[in-house]
């Protein structure tokens, strides 16, 4: 992330500019190619509403694109590491784009929506990934369509994260759902409000579609149904402590994708699909040497790129770290990609910040907060 000043070529998203007009407007943070609020409240305030409440914040970097035509099920299968015919409907389920020598190119989520097939994904792939999949539309039936980007029917993206998610949404007469990677439409107020249950290690996580007109109106209303109110810096901190990667900082095209440790993304008996070959070979005859990690660290935070060692010797890498300010003390978390010998080892690794040495250790299960 980066202040204002180093991103002024970048749109702020719908909720900061609605925020912007506040008396005391929030600093913005350059996330995913887009200005969003960086900090809403103290930052032990917004950690507490994640980890132990609910927490509202800005979901305005996402994009929408459906994906249309006779061919859509079939060639969209084929495009991405997991399942597409079978989903259910009001289902969804997260993939990776791979290329032919099954290096990612980006992760996206599909979501079924009764017939309709429509690809989530993060603004800074949006265009990168748009081209990528064209390329591959060649004697199908298929368009890629994107949504939601006209003046007239602009639409944005709140998100709900926190154990207690389902209970501000049930205190707005909102339907709670039962089950991660599923999805509702309601009329609420007036609005088409589009609900989704994304995927969470610690919390819930919901997404709430709305048209941009009315986002003043859902903001302030989950403000005032119990749920607190977090910037981009404590989401962040919260996303890297549950072990929740993004593309661009925890996974990039060079790696392969069971070297990110993302199993929920791929799944094995759907047939094939752009670098399949790849990944089921990886499956069937051999490993890779190095895993993404999620580890805790005692000591300041690294920067991206901070080496891991083990007895002097290069362990891994930090792809990103942060600080949480837990209501318990506060404790610092990473993701990294280590090294098959190192985590075969299980032992404290070191890490050094400026002049500073720290510890590390590989968390063998998501950390209790």
């Amino acid at each position: 992330m980066t202040e204002t000043s180093i991103a002024a070529t970048m749109l702020p998203t719908p909720l900061a500019t609605l925020l912007g007009s506040a008396a005391k407007p929030p600093g913005l943070a350059e996330y995913h190619c887009v200005l969003t609020p960086q900090e809403l409240d103290a930052p032990e305030a917004e950690i507490a509403a994640l980890t132990a409440g609910a927490a509202v914040h800005d979901l305005g970097w996402l994009r929408r694109v459906a994906v249309r035509g006779e061919d859509r099920f079939r060639w969209l299968s084929g495009m991405v590491t997991n399942m597409v015919n079978d989903l259910g409907a009001n289902t969804g389920a997260w993939n990776l784009v791979l290329n032919a020598q099954g290096r990612i190119q980006g992760d996206l989520t599909v979501w079924r929506e009764d017939d309709e097939l429509v690809l989530e994904l993060a603004a800074d792939q949006y265009e990168k990934l748009l081209a990528h999949l064209e390329l591959f539309i060649i004697m199908d039936d298929v368009e890629l369509v994107p949504l939601g980007q006209e003046t007239a029917a602009a639409e944005t993206a709140l998100g709900l994260t926190g154990p207690r998610a389902g209970d501000v949404l049930m205190r707005m007469g909102l339907p709670a759902l039962a089950e991660p990677m599923t999805g509702t439409r309601v009329e609420w107020n007036g609005l088409d409000l589009r609900i989704l249950r994304g995927h969470g290690v610690l919390a819930e996580h919901y997404e709430l579609w709305t048209p941009a007109t009315g986002i003043t109106r859902l903001w302030r209303t989950l403000s005032t149904a119990g749920s607190s109110r977090a910037g981009v810096r404590s989401l962040d901190a919260f996303r890297i402590a549950e072990g929740i990667p993004i593309y661009g900082t925890d996974m990039a095209e060079r790696d392969l994708p069971q070297e990110t440790s993302q199993m929920r993304a791929l799944h094995f008996n759907k047939g094939c699909y752009l670098g399949q070959e790849i990944v089921e070979r990886i499956r069937s005859r051999g490993n890779v040497h190095r895993h993404l990690r999620g580890l805790e660290l005692d000591g300041p935070v690294p920067g991206a790129g901070t080496e891991v060692t083990l007895d002097g010797a290069v362990a891994g890498q930090i792809t990103s770290a942060a600080e949480l300010k837990l209501a318990s003390g506060n404790r610092v978390f990473a993701l990294g990609m280590m090294r098959e010998a190192a985590e075969l080892r299980n032992q404290p690794l070191s890490y050094n910040a400026g002049t500073v040495t720290g510890t590390a250790r590989i968390l063998a299960a998501p950390p209790k907060l």
